[in-house]
């Protein structure tokens, strides 16, 4: 995961804890509306990524009034203190970084099963 996280340091220019509370949200909301086999190939492969799903998981689903979906990942992702255009950064570059990691037709099985999440990649 140290990996991941210092890409998007470099590349989004986030910073540390605001990069790895991005990674937990986005693979918290890929494992309620993806494919569960092909996110947990990913979440298997990537490493690190358990305990940043775990700890994204043990926080809670922000409150009575929590959005979920994409809309509800993006508003948790800038709620921790990431720009719009920093949250469609984090999402690419964690994509891309999954399709080193998985391959890209399980990342694209993931991304095709979830509605208007192409667009933010």
């Amino acid at each position: 995961m140290n990996e991941l996280v210092a890409r998007l340091v470099a590349n989004v220019g986030v910073d540390q804890v605001a990069a790895e509370k991005a990674v937990g949200i986005i693979l918290d909301f890929l494992s309620k509306e993806g494919p569960a086999d092909k996110v947990r190939a990913l979440i298997d492969k990537v490493p690190g990524a358990q305990e940043l799903l775990a700890a994204e998981q043990a926080n809670g689903s922000g409150g009575l009034f929590a959005m979920g979906g994409l809309m509800g990942a993006g508003t948790k992702m800038m709620g921790a203190g990431l720009s719009m255009g920093q949250v469609q950064g984090v999402t690419k570059e964690m994509l891309a970084y999954a399709r080193e990691k998985v391959g890209d037709d399980a990342i694209g099985e993931i991304v095709g099963a979830i509605p208007g999440l192409s667009q933010f990649i």
